[in-house]
């Protein structure tokens, strides 16, 4: 059996791969495994529960809730809020847990479970371990305590996490977005609700698709991984902008006016400038990952701005911010952390933050993305190899370096091993789109030919 966690908590087709079991059994083993860290240490523990509209989060949010309260954790339920949400309230009510019940951007059918530690941090990969192995063990039989009487965990319902995360986003804005029309996508998922409520509380004009959640429709053609309704939207109602969430609202896509797709690296292009402006851009630097595009890192160098690279995954993007300090991060495809106001990508801050940009400046966002020019970017992915010897093959060391001599200074090349399939993932930017793909084509081969 292969490890359950993966890059972003445990996930798979909710009543098949993750059922009602595996959610109370590995809830469980998160209370054990926290309180032998010391969690809750001198205290009775209390988590914070929360789920997108999925019909499937309905009797999972059941199963953790009973596995919490059978291992003697006091529960709070927050109902569908954003994963953000979660994390915001676990660490602001002081809970020792978080538990989001979201599969993201994926299809309906699918679910996932999050946990949060104290604070409303991702949990550490060595704490996931443990607990994924106390989770084994009593599968397997091994005896655990059980709480009774007065020992058993209480559960009751937490109706105020909306307001009060809605005032959260809403505090920590520079400015007002009064005069701004803007379409929300909520992706009938978990901001179907917060989204338009935070943006018209901070003064906007909100006009909304996707936001009536059926349990069914979640992520179905609209949200950031279905752009198309949203672009029409906003230039039928002649909107400044447009925000697209995923499933969970922990990332976000825009539009412009005229309706253009704005990626997560031209978001962030235009958060650190006016970050580095109000001088909270912590040692002008801005953190993403070695997907981000060239044409990100060419603008960043242009403005003087320090840009880090990490690994693919907003987790590790998180881990470098957290080590050097860094006050701004994110992926190219939505996930934005400003770390002084959230522990974890926030699609709804993302959009509240990049409208009070265009509120402050008084510029277009078609003009303010100016900043970065997005080079084309080629794709392919060769399955069925070997990927394991990606960093080892000299075979691929050449084809790589010549490939890159060819490129010059305004293209890049990557090659990177998919973490979950049998493939590697051929990655070309060139100035030139017909140069980018006949260089990716050429690498495709040379990956076949290496490690077929």
């Amino acid at each position: 059996m292969g490890r359950l966690f993966g890059t972003d908590g445990v996930r798979g087709v909710a009543n098949a791969d993750l059922t009602a079991e595996l959610a109370l059994g590995l809830s469980v083993a998160a209370a054990h495994v926290l309180a032998e860290a010391g969690t809750f240490e001198g205290h009775r523990p209390v988590a914070v529960v929360g789920r997108d509209p999925r019909a499937s989060g309905e009797f999972l949010e059941a199963a953790v809730v009973a596995g919490l309260a059978s291992a003697g954790v006091d529960v709070l339920r927050v109902g569908v809020l954003p994963t953000p949400a979660v994390a915001y309230l676990t660490g602001s009510l002081g809970a020792d847990l978080g538990v989001m019940l979201s599969a993201s951007h994926n299809p309906m059918p699918d679910n996932g479970i999050k946990f949060f530690a104290r604070g409303g941090h991702k949990l550490a990969d060595e704490l996931e371990d443990r607990i994924e192995r106390t989770y084994r063990a009593h599968s397997a039989g091994e005896p655990w305590d059980r709480p009774t009487g007065a020992g058993v965990g209480r559960v009751k319902d937490y109706d105020q996490g909306f307001d009060n995360y809605v005032a959260h986003l809403v505090g920590v804005l520079p400015n007002r977005l009064d005069g701004l029309k803007i379409v929300i996508d909520g992706a009938h998922g978990a901001a179907s609700r917060v989204s338009p409520e935070a943006f018209a509380r901070a003064g906007a004009e909100v006009v909304t698709i996707g936001t009536e959640p059926d349990g069914l429709n979640i992520n179905d053609d609209c949200g950031s991984t279905h752009i198309a309704k949203l672009r029409a939207a906003v230039v039928e109602h002649g909107a400044a902008l447009g925000v697209a969430h995923d499933g969970d609202a922990d990332r976000c896509l825009a539009v412009d006016h005229e309706g253009n797709e704005v990626d997560g690296d031209q978001i962030l292009a235009v958060l650190a400038l006016g970050m580095r402006e109000a001088g909270t851009l912590r040692r002008n630097t801005v953190v993403a990952t070695v997907m981000s595009n060239l044409g990100f890192k060419l603008a960043m160098e242009r403005e003087g701005l320090t840009f880090v690279q990490t690994a693919v995954g907003d987790r590790y993007v998180l881990e470098e911010m957290k080590a050097g300090g860094y006050a701004l991060g994110g992926e190219q495809s939505g996930h934005v952390i400003a770390l002084d106001h959230a522990t974890t990508g926030d699609g709804t801050l993302t959009g509240l933050m990049l409208a009070a940009r265009v509120a402050a400046t008084g510029r277009p966002l078609a003009e303010l993305v100016r900043v970065m020019e997005r080079l084309p970017q080629v794709l392919v992915n060769v399955p069925d190899v070997d990927k394991t010897r990606v960093g080892t093959s000299p075979e691929l060391t050449t084809a790589v370096a010549e490939a890159e001599k060819e490129l010059g200074a305004t293209g890049r090349v990557l090659l990177r091993p998919s973490g979950t399939e049998p493939l590697v993932r051929v990655m070309v930017e060139a100035a030139d789109i017909e140069q980018a793909g006949a260089v990716a084509g050429r690498l495709a081969d040379a990956v076949k030919s290496a490690l077929g």
